[in-house]
């Protein structure tokens, strides 16, 4: 391994607050998490960095970055499920927090006044984790599989400062996203999700190959490098139908949240939850784009709390 104390090359495009947004410093990290290190490899440029097509090397990478920078020990997931990238999945708090900051005198709202609705918070828990961390907000996290809510538990549960922060809850009809999770007069000042991207399993296996094929995996068969469950891949009708379908139920519950928030992976569908969004006329709502290196997405984000309002909401809940 040559020069390992050099940290990874910048990652264009990634948020002015996010930790990764120069990259990674392995030393440091195998360090705090040794099973990092013998994934280290050094790359034709003589930087230290990790073969992304290895799943487990993924995993172990989440696992040290998510205690050297966000505090939290312990962390895991059951073989086969989604590992996401974690800049990724902090650049889009970020992006929210400055959505908040917003009507709130250029300040971002912190502390446990603030209480964020994450929609498939999966078996790796990962934006309540960071989200918490970084602001101080709590979280309720929703999913249709009891065993990824059970992970996440676990994880809270190995983590003392997290006790009271993050709240879970069971979601047994795949087609509802707010009904049968929300209790009597409960409001959040955000909803986020990363939707489930493929139409169907056979599309979200041929994208796994392709994916692996493009990362040069040779390795025999399993999974793509971010794994990933059935309920976490794929939905009947593809992200552009999740979208559609979680637009119009928001649309049944509209003060309910202050901002509602989900992720566009596709930039086909751009297009679609445009359209989607005008027929329940919010009175806000915007495109924010977002890239990390050379993946490219967008976050929409949509309130139909008027500006009035919201001044009031924002004075009522934290202060």
């Amino acid at each position: 391994m040559t020069n390992p104390a050099a940290p990874a090359s910048p990652k264009p495009g990634l948020h002015p607050r996010n930790r990764h947004a120069h990259g990674y410093d392995f030393a440091t990290l195998a360090a705090i998490t040794p099973e990092l290190a013998r994934f280290i490899v050094t790359t034709p440029a003589g930087s230290p960095s990790i073969d992304f097509a290895n799943p487990k090397a993924v995993k172990a990478l989440n696992k040290a970055l998510l205690e050297a920078d966000y505090g939290v020990s312990g962390w895991d997931i059951p073989p086969g499920y989604l590992c996401p990238p974690i800049p990724g999945r902090a650049d889009l708090l970020h992006h929210l927090a400055d959505m908040l900051a917003e009507g709130n005198e250029g300040r971002i709202p912190t502390g446990e006044r603030v209480r964020v609705l994450d929609i498939g918070v999966g078996a790796n828990g990962v934006y309540p984790l960071i989200g918490h961390a970084e602001y101080g907000w709590r979280f309720v996290g929703v999913d249709t599989e009891q065993k990824s809510l059970d992970n996440v538990a676990r994880i809270v549960a190995a983590n003392e400062h997290l006790a009271g922060a993050i709240e879970l809850r069971h979601q047994p009809v795949p087609d509802n996203i707010f009904v049968g999770v929300l209790r009597s007069g409960e409001k959040f000042d955000l909803t986020l999700c990363n939707p489930p991207f493929h139409a169907s399993a056979a599309d979200a296996r041929f994208a796994s190959e392709r994916k692996q094929k493009n990362l040069g995996q040779t390795q025999g068969k399993g999974g793509s490098n971010f794994g990933g469950q059935d309920n976490e891949l794929w939905y009947p009708g593809g992200e552009r139908a999740f979208l559609t379908r979680l637009i119009e139920q928001s649309a049944g519950i509209p003060k309910r949240a202050l901002w509602f928030s989900a992720l566009i992976s596709k930039a086909e569908n751009l297009r679609h939850v445009e359209a989607a969004l005008a027929k329940v006329k919010p009175t806000a709502s915007r495109i924010i784009a977002m890239s990390q290196g050379q993946k490219q997405s967008r976050l929409a984000v949509w309130s139909f709390v008027g500006r009035a309002e919201r001044q009031k909401w924002m004075l009522a809940r934290w202060g």
